[in-house]
């Protein structure tokens, strides 16, 4: 059994750091259960942002660390994915346009606004309004800063969610990579695909080449945090394996699991998900199908040793 604690006594504040020429990261510490990095390109025209926060605390703190950098209008605001952490501030944004996958705009109506129930420990979520994007791509589109391209591309199958996409500055060899990538958490791959997930790590963001990675969770990395993830995705796909030759289910599996070097990784409980997720798969259920995400949830919740997870968003 483990914990969803660990140590938040010591979060420090939202940073903002300028990952290249007017583009920029905001990294929310510790980036746990729905605390969410996001960042901002400044152009001549305006900002462009990518993703929102979870609540209208910290959406509000992240407009205002927009306008501290600068004083031009967010025109544009791309959400990587559905999930809430990404998408639930986007009604703050204002006049901007709010562009995703059009997967994206689906799943942002067909979730609505959070709740959770006893999955979680109380979270202050504000006044949120339900704003999905309302522009909305297939594979791909460029957005432009002054004129450097930056490229927003769909990954082309279930991975983090079934529609994951990334931003990619070629001139920059800079990686917005949202929830595919999380630096010092555990991730979660409920949602969408475990197999699915390492793919795209081999065959659309290594190839990319990018030197400086803005993850979904944790500090700016670079690209040498592939390999560590990919090596967490083969853990659970290896432990998915074993617990299905000794028939157990993925509660019983997690809880005969020793997760090793993976222990330190915030909200270790995911392992949970991430099992129903890999063992449906792996005895037949296609990447991305829904599954009884509710058992799963509540599986982590026992695995929790019973307790609401901690989310301090």
């Amino acid at each position: 059994m483990s914990s969803s604690h660990h140590d938040h006594q010591k979060l420090g504040p939202p940073r903002v750091e300028e990952v290249a020429d007017g583009v920029f990261a905001y990294i929310q510490p510790d980036g746990s259960w729905f605390i969410n990095n996001t960042g901002f390109l400044v152009g001549g025209q305006g900002v462009t942002s990518i993703d929102a926060c979870s609540t209208e605390r910290r959406t509000a703190a992240y407009l205002k660390a927009i306008a501290e950098v600068s004083d031009k209008p967010v025109r544009l605001l791309v959400n990587t994915h559905h999930h809430g952490d990404h998408t639930y501030g986007n009604y703050l944004f204002g006049g901007a346009a709010i562009v995703a996958h059009e997967a994206t705009r689906r799943e942002v109506l067909d979730h609505g606004l959070p709740s959770y129930g006893p999955i979680f420990e109380e979270v202050d979520w504000g006044a949120l309004e339900l704003a999905p994007p309302f522009l909305t791509y297939t594979d791909k589109v460029t957005l432009w800063l002054d004129e450097m391209p930056c490229e927003v591309r769909h990954v082309g199958q279930p991975a983090h969610t079934t529609n994951d996409s990334i931003v990619w500055l070629p001139e920059r060899s800079l990686l917005f990579s949202g929830d595919l990538i999380f630096n010092e958490g555990t991730p979660f791959l409920l949602m969408g695909s475990v197999a699915g997930a390492a793919e795209v790590l081999e065959q659309v963001i290594r190839p990319l080449g990018a030197q400086t990675i803005v993850p979904g969770h944790g500090p700016v990395t670079g690209p040498e945090l592939i390999d560590e993830v990919l090596g967490y995705l083969r853990f659970v796909e290896e432990t998915a394996r074993r617990g299905l030759e000794a028939g157990l289910s993925p509660l019983e599996t997690a809880r005969e699991t020793d997760l090793g070097g993976y222990a330190g990784l915030h909200d270790a409980e995911r392992i949970v998900g991430n099992l129903h997720r890999a063992m449906a798969e792996l005895t037949g259920t296609a990447r991305g199908a829904r599954i009884d995400t509710a058992a799963a949830l509540a599986d982590m919740v026992a695995y929790n040793g019973g307790k609401p997870l901690t989310c301090l968003a």
